[in-house]
């Protein structure tokens, strides 16, 4: 059975939907939010479903590429990506709020983790557990990073 490790967060922005979308949506920033993904390129002019990107993520000194593709774009409500290598899927999601928007942030696994990422998450990255919790403190650092940008917009 896949491993479908749900690792989320959220946050209350006190900001429009639309302003939130406006930062969520730019993924070409996404390396000024992101402690792992440093940069992504986009593949295109625009974001939108079935765009792709390269990525560039860190981890301390190391570095490695990954490729993702969109396959969620709902304007304000929803923006979701899969990393090809690994499978795993990285959605935002906004809902409207008495004072702005909650935002939350996750990453899931439906159909469970490639085991090459399986392999060098545990002999690279510190293995699964840590790797995981990192992710967990990076969702948490990303959230507010969105939270500031909106709410400064």
């Amino acid at each position: 059975m896949p491993n479908q490790q749900l690792i989320d967060g959220s946050i209350d922005i006190d900001a429009s939907p639309a302003t939130v979308w406006a930062v969520v949506s730019d993924l070409r920033t996404m390396g000024e939010r992101s402690p792992q993904c440093r940069r992504m390129f986009i593949l295109g002019k625009q974001v939108g479903l079935g765009t792709r990107t390269f990525n560039i993520n860190r981890q301390g000194w190391k570095r490695w590429p990954t490729n993702a593709k969109v396959v969620a774009f709902e304007p304000e409500r929803r923006l979701a990506f899969q990393i090809l290598e690994n499978r795993t899927i990285w959605t935002y999601e906004l809902e409207p709020t008495a004072t702005g928007t909650r935002l939350t942030e996750s990453r899931t696994t439906p159909r469970g983790v490639a085991a090459v990422s399986n392999f060098a998450t545990d002999k690279i990255l510190g293995g699964t557990e840590q790797f995981e919790s990192d992710l967990k403190d990076g969702i948490r650092h990303t959230l507010e990073q969105v939270k500031a940008a909106a709410e400064a917009a």
